[in-house]
């Protein structure tokens, strides 16, 4: 039987099984302050579940957007406040991971720093609020390395208690 299954008997399908053309991620997805592609910054789970943008699934650690592989929501009071993304995702103003932190002041004039605290393994961040929204750019000094978008208030207080979006 194991001379067989290295041979390679048994059936063969007589199509691919996969797609003869690689599966890319859309690479032009914008998240801004209002939210990223159907889901807005405000929309309660359950109004997501309904219109099929969120589920759950055994691999995540909490609900999950719907063909979103690089969008993790964070709810409080059943409230959608803030969206960690992961390139390809950038802001309108071309902000993705691997954006280097320099080119972050020409873009988004009015950054407030925020330094993680000293002896623990988390990224300094950088602030860009607008009314009661932001952009949380968590960076190594270098480069951008998590993009958060949301309520200002949930992106300091996520910054300053260093909870993930598990």
């Amino acid at each position: 039987m194991a001379a067989a299954s290295v041979a390679g008997s048994g059936v063969h399908p007589q199509a691919p099984v996969a797609p003869t053309e690689p599966v890319e991620p859309v690479t032009d997805e914008v998240i801004d302050l209002h939210g990223l592609a159907g889901v807005e910054f405000g929309d309660s789970q359950r109004e997501l579940v309904e219109r099929g943008m969120l589920h759950q699934t055994p691999e995540s650690c909490g609900p999950a957007l719907v063909g979103q592989e690089t969008a993790s929501p964070v709810f409080r009071d059943d409230r959608l406040v803030l969206l960690w993304v992961s390139a390809p995702v950038r802001t309108p103003e071309g902000v993705t991971v691997g954006t280097p932190v320099g080119d972050l002041r020409s873009r988004f004039p009015s950054l407030t720093r925020l330094d993680a605290p000293e002896g623990t393994y988390r990224f300094d961040g950088l602030l860009a609020q607008r009314g009661d929204r932001a952009y949380l750019f968590l960076h190594d000094g270098r480069t951008v390395r998590k993009t958060i978008a949301g309520y200002a208030d949930y992106a300091q207080r996520l910054f300053d208690e260093g909870h993930g979006p598990c």
